[in-house]
């Protein structure tokens, strides 16, 4: 039973340090989408 829980919380942990990680990925190419692209000055 501990096993198992172990595993879960393992799995459980991995996929918040791989979910962090992409959102910080998107977070940075949006900056750069931002600072790359010409301001709109209509």
């Amino acid at each position: 039973m501990f096993k198992k829980l172990l595993i879960l919380a393992g799995v459980v942990g991995v996929a918040a340090v791989v979910a962090r990680k992409i959102m910080a990925s998107n977070d940075e190419r949006a900056l750069w989408h931002e600072a790359t692209t010409a301001p709109d000055l209509r």
